[in-house]
């Protein structure tokens, strides 16, 4: 579960110029009744609903069959803007930027109910306490605008200037914070932070909305607007029978665990992690809200996070410029394929 919000989920790939035809044509021609999921990392917690859905029956008793396709370095977000997949993992600033740019992806399934990163530094470390004494520091990232406007804004909102070093690293940003060579980076919690725990690793955090961004869907599911037009009764029945998957996960984790490793054992080969990683999913309220809300989309997190985006002139056109007016956010997504209630 590599940082979904903003790094080697490719959630800041442009589709300007990108033509269909580059993609696979084999996997376009796919029976009425099969639905193919592409997911936007290795199998990880973030999917866990998706494997037991199948490997329970629920899609075959939603009338479906539900092909979850191998990861590949081709974005989730891309692939069902091609028509390549029907569904994908989408990270909440990839629906953002890519539906502005002219993608046509729509969310339909909040997987998380709330924000999984944070930002991270050593536990030792005296001379950081919060936000503002990260001036002048590097930071360890993955490549994005997105994070540089994040971690500016979080330093400006706790009186400092904003201003610090950044050294693009990638996942190796997390060795290079652990032996010193950076002062901080970006993790998701519920996966990097869990097994920092597990490994005896000290860190401090700061969570984002403690300081000024808002709250978000981290990690999403979505198809494109033609899909959902042409298919309503499949893409209903697929959205309704995740979230049985998700639901059951979050009520059994201990044989959703076990399902979902034993369709991944190449991939997931640390069980404690795995468990850990759900558990801490299900304690923390991401998969589940303390009301039993479950893969809603929240309109108000959307309509924030699409401000939030539009203010620090992220969003930009299918020609790479900033757009001049704010987005109808209402368009990137949709509750309508979920459960009643």
């Amino acid at each position: 579960m590599k940082l979904p919000l903003l790094t080697r989920r490719s959630t800041l790939l442009s589709l300007a110029g990108l033509a269909a035809t580059t993609l696979p044509l084999a996997a376009r021609a796919q029976s009425p009744k099969t639905v193919t999921m592409a997911l936007d990392w290795t199998p990880n917690t973030n999917h866990i609903g998706l494997f037991v859905a199948r490997e329970k029956g629920f899609y075959r008793d939603a009338g479906i069959t539900v092909e979850i396709l191998p990861y590949t370095d081709t974005s989730a977000a891309t692939l069902v803007a091609n028509r390549v997949a029907d569904f994908g993992i989408i990270g909440s600033i990839g629906l953002f930027t890519q539906h502005t740019a002219g993608a046509d992806l729509v969310a339909t399934y909040a997987v998380v109910q709330t924000e999984t990163g944070r930002l991270v530094f050593k536990g030792d470390r005296p001379d950081i306490k919060r936000p503002k004494d990260l001036d002048g520091r590097t930071y360890g990232g993955f490549g994005s605008a997105w994070e540089n406007a994040l971690i500016g804004s979080l330093i400006r909102h706790d009186g400092g200037k904003g201003e610090f070093q950044t050294i693009t690293l990638g996942t190796s940003a997390y060795q290079a914070l652990e032996n010193g060579a950076v002062d901080f980076t970006l993790e998701v919690y519920t996966w990097e932070g869990v097994k920092a725990e597990l490994e005896g690793i000290k860190q401090g955090a700061f969570r984002y909305a403690d300081y000024g961004a808002p709250d978000e869907h981290t990690t999403l599911i979505g198809s494109s607007g033609a899909f959902l037009r042409e298919r309503p009764a499949d893409a209903t029945a697929f959205t309704q029978a995740t979230a049985r998957g998700y639901a059951y996960a979050a009520d059994h984790p201990d044989e959703a665990v076990d399902l979902m490793i034993a369709a991944n054992s190449d991939a997931l080969t640390d069980r404690a992690l795995v468990r850990a990683s759900l558990q801490a999913l299900i304690d923390g309220h991401y998969l589940r809200t303390r009301d039993g809300v479950i893969g809603r989309i929240d309109p108000a997190k959307m309509e924030a996070m699409g401000n939030y985006l539009f203010d620090a002139k992220i969003l930009k056109d299918a020609n790479g410029k900033p757009v001049s007016s704010k987005p109808d956010f209402t368009s990137y997504y949709s509750n309508a394929f979920q459960p009643a209630g």
